[in-house]
């Protein structure tokens, strides 16, 4: 009987780890600059009028 509960016991405590191992939390995404603007086209900018250099 002495070997079936120490089964138990590892098993359980495997059990634990793994639940553990599962609920840790992940590193946060790396921050990523946002894209550049986009440089508006002749027509859009004579509509606008907005320019960006």
């Amino acid at each position: 009987m002495t070997k079936q509960s120490n089964r138990a016991a590892l098993a359980l405590a495997l059990l634990i780890a793994l639940s553990l191992a599962a609920c840790a939390t992940q590193p946060p995404p790396p921050d990523f600059p946002p894209p550049p603007k986009r440089k508006l086209d002749a027509k859009t900018q004579l509509e606008t009028g907005r320019t960006y250099q």
